[in-house]
């Protein structure tokens, strides 16, 4: 601190040839440095001009160095104190620490007073700059948390509204199918849209909950197994309650949704096409929380057994599920003890860890 002029010093000492002295020696040193001869003068002097420090006497008359102390603490934005007592004792310096003096020092008569003012001023001085640099700091990762969150409200905001938009479009194309599925007379053209309907509509559903939830980073995946089997249901022509879900409560991000749901609808069309021949029978979705981090879902009816698929298939539907069942990292098995048509998967909450595709495959769509 020595030797810099922009440190501005106020010395409040009713003895005039000691604050001379002061002066002297803190002029020489580069300070720039302004005496008061009482509290009073000291106080109206500091709310005149900017000072960098104040070093200040208790024995004055009229208003001693505590109580001007306490009302220089009570201005705004106080510099720092360094309290000069000529007395040793100990109550006076604990007096004044305790009114918010920064340190203190003792008068002495052998003239080490003014190099102990000195180390005292130059230590309140860097302590002062340590708390601004701190402040300074804490300022700047306040404002930087509050551009972040900033940001990250605006991006949620534009993904939802990517979501909105991208979920009205699926419908949309839904909707567009669905008209075409029930005006088109050619019974396999109105299966082939009917298939496509349906998995665009296990796309759709995964973007309707993510803009209309709080949530973009996961979906609640019984509550959309739920709404999916409703629609595939209501969409078959069919009298309803042929199709059921059990479903534990499972969160997953939106992608493996899309997964699950773009498998459930395929097993489940795949069911409608060859279980029960030209009848209906009942199919049934299980979602099942194995362990902290497994799922099993299956899909499963009571009808034929498994076949092998007609020379008319194109073998779409399970190449599909095995590209999803590998985005999930899910194993795929069929269980050839149940009656019917029982396709079982496995895999991980949170991401896909293993693939490996149907040993034998749903019957292809």
């Amino acid at each position: 601190m020595t030797g810099s002029g922009s440190i501005r010093l106020l010395y409040i000492d009713d003895d005039e040839a000691l604050a001379r002295l002061v002066s002297k020696h803190f002029g020489r040193r580069g300070y720039e440095i302004e005496t008061a001869a009482s509290g009073r003068q000291g106080l109206a002097r500091l709310r005149e001009g900017t000072f960098d420090v104040v070093a200040l006497d208790h024995y004055m008359p009229g208003q001693d160095g505590l109580e001007t102390l306490k009302a220089i603490q009570a201005e705004p934005a106080p510099p720092p104190v360094v309290y000069v007592t000529g007395t040793e004792e100990g109550r006076v310096a604990i007096a004044a620490l305790k009114a918010g003096a920064a340190d203190y020092v003792i008068k002495d008569v052998g003239g080490e007073f003014l190099l102990l003012l000195e180390a005292a001023i130059e230590g309140v001085l860097a302590d002062e700059k340590l708390r601004r640099d701190k402040e300074a700091a804490e300022d700047e990762v306040r404002a930087a948390r509050d551009r972040f969150e900033a940001l990250a409200l605006e991006r949620a905001m534009l993904l939802r509204e990517v979501n909105h938009r991208v979920g009205n479009s699926l419908q949309l194309v839904c909707s567009f199918l669905h008209m075409q599925r029930t005006s088109d007379v050619n019974p396999e053209a109105a299966a082939a849209l009917a298939t496509a309907y349906g998995r665009v509509i296990a796309i759709a559903q995964v973007h309707k909950r993510l803009y209309t939830s709080d949530d973009v980073r996961s979906i609640s995946l019984d509550q959309y197994l739920h709404t999916l089997t409703a629609d595939i249901e209501s969409s078959s022509g069919t009298s309803g309650g042929w199709l059921s879900l059990t479903a534990d409560a499972v969160s997953i991000d939106p992608d493996r949704a899309v997964a699950v749901g773009i498998i459930v609808t395929e097993l489940v069309i795949n069911a409608m096409k060859y279980a029960y021949a030209d009848e209906t029978g009942p199919v049934r979705v299980i979602l099942q929380r194995c362990a902290e981090q497994s799922i099993r879902l299956c899909v499963e009816d009571d009808g034929a057994g498994f076949s092998p698929p007609q020379s008319t298939s194109t073998g779409m539907g399970r190449l599909i599920v095995a590209a999803m069942a590998d985005k999930l990292g899910a194993t795929v098995t069929q269980d050839t003890e149940h009656q019917g048509t029982r396709m079982v998967l496995e895999f991980p909450k949170e991401q896909a860890i293993a693939s490996s595709p149907p040993p034998h495959g749903p019957r292809a769509s």
